[in-house]
């Protein structure tokens, strides 16, 4: 044990006070020019309407996401300090599209991805970035005018190898954090976008038109480098 007057002379003696946690660093917001940040959800949380344990629940994230009990990984948006932590905007996965949520950056594992996936409708291309610069270009099919590819911005929510790569969505469907804004299913699923390959039906629809129910479709080629290159949380930008 150690009495008051040993403590007050170690501290005359310049004893060092044990040090204050580190600071987490300042989060980016994702950009075409420096890629994104990205969280995979570790503990199961709950997604507040903004920072501070005070704040509205919004959602509750587990580790896994909601279709194929994959690692769940979000993109964040912004960050901030309240209660004596740091917090994490999130893209959340689920409908209205675009909603967002702050959890606590204790409950997630960041990463860093390199690149920005952006889709203009009126041109019906997606072109990938890598760290600002164009490294591939597709010419998709995208959604028909009364089943249209939602705008604005979404990432990558689940990587699914399909169990016939010649079936109508081909070898990989990347599922993304928006949803149909028209339908509530996609034969038997919940309306969820995708960037898909092509195959049986899908192949009376040429690359180039907009003729989807939603979906992105590119060539089976494109869509095994995403597949190979981007992962969830990877930024998808939908313009005109």
């Amino acid at each position: 044990m150690i009495c008051a007057q040993s403590v007050c002379a170690l501290l005359a003696a310049g004893a060092a006070a044990p040090a204050a946690p580190a600071a987490h660093a300042a989060v980016p917001a994702p950009t075409r020019a420096a890629g994104a940040v990205t969280a995979q959800i570790v503990a199961p949380t709950l997604a507040r309407a903004g920072p501070g344990l005070g704040r509205r629940r919004v959602a509750r994230l587990g580790t896994r996401t909601s279709w194929s009990h994959h690692a769940q990984r979000l993109l964040v948006l912004d960050d901030a300090r309240r209660d004596g932590r740091q917090w994490l905007k999130v893209l959340l996965a689920g409908r209205p599209n675009g909603s967002t949520g702050w959890i606590p950056r204790d409950n997630a594992l960041l990463e860093h991805t390199p690149y920005w996936i952006e889709l203009r409708l009126g041109t019906r291309r997606l072109t990938v970035y890598r760290d600002g610069r164009r490294v591939r270009r597709y010419r998709a099919v995208v959604g028909a005018p009364r089943t249209p590819t939602p705008r604005g911005l979404a990432a990558i929510y689940e990587r699914n190898a399909q169990p016939d790569p010649r079936g109508f969505l081909g070898p990989w469907a990347l599922s993304l954090t928006t949803f149909s804004e028209v339908l509530t299913d996609y034969g038997g699923g919940p309306g969820r976008v995708a960037i898909h390959g092509r195959g049986a039906e899908s192949l009376r629809d040429p690359l180039g038109s907009a003729r989807s129910h939603g979906c992105i479709r590119i060539d089976n080629a494109a869509v095994r480098w995403l597949a190979q290159h981007t992962g969830p949380g990877t930024p998808v930008r939908v313009r005109s």
